[in-house]
């Protein structure tokens, strides 16, 4: 005979919370390119290099952008917004990274994206690449921009509150984009309206 133990398994309680976040820096955004995933993969496989294309500041501008379909605008990736605000659990006491993973997830508007509304413009930017070659790079920025996020959660593990609050502490600290407080710069900034 062996005792038999009863394991009782909650019922997970889902829950949408809808954040309005809206930026207080502009964002700069920089989809990989065809071009640039093709390169990449020619190197790993050891094909005969080419000699260097023409710049075209205008398709390197176009190409940084996420793309909605049907013209629908511009979108940033949903997990970049989670990610985001993941990272700011570095900077709360006793909430772990790896448990955040598991308790919310920001759903996508189309495809991975959340829509960004604002008007993209072009910027050029001096970068180090390689070993500290100067480059100049074309990509997309909105210097004012907003987004609505739908985030789900198991309301027995986390807050609506929480979840707010930890946003409000992404958008501050951490960001999202390029050159965001994250990775050496103050863009990509956001609040909750």
């Amino acid at each position: 005979m062996s005792d038999q133990q009863v394991v009782s398994i909650p019922a997970p309680q889902i829950s949408q919370l809808e954040l309005h976040v809206v930026g207080i820096s502009p964002l700069i955004v920089h989809k990989w390119s065809a071009k640039a995933k093709r390169e990449i993969l020619e190197k790993q496989m050891k094909k005969a290099k080419t000699g260097k294309e023409a710049k075209k500041p205008e398709q390197d501008y176009e190409d940084s952008m996420y793309r909605m379909s049907n013209g629908g605008g511009c979108g940033f990736p949903a997990i970049g917004f989670k990610l985001s605000a993941v990272n700011a659990c570095r900077l709360v006491d006793g909430f772990p990274m790896t448990s955040a993973r598991q308790m919310f997830f920001v759903l996508a508007d189309e495809g991975d994206l959340v829509k960004i509304y604002g008007e993209p413009r072009m910027r050029e930017d001096m970068v180090r690449v390689g070993r500290g070659v100067a480059d100049i790079r074309y990509r997309a920025e909105f210097p004012e921009w907003s987004a609505k996020l739908r985030i789900d959660f198991d309301a027995r593990v986390i807050s609506a509150e929480q979840i707010a609050n930890l946003f409000a502490l992404a958008g501050h600290s951490v960001g999202i984009g390029e050159w965001r407080p994250e990775k050496d710069g103050d863009f990509g900034r956001f609040r909750i309206e």
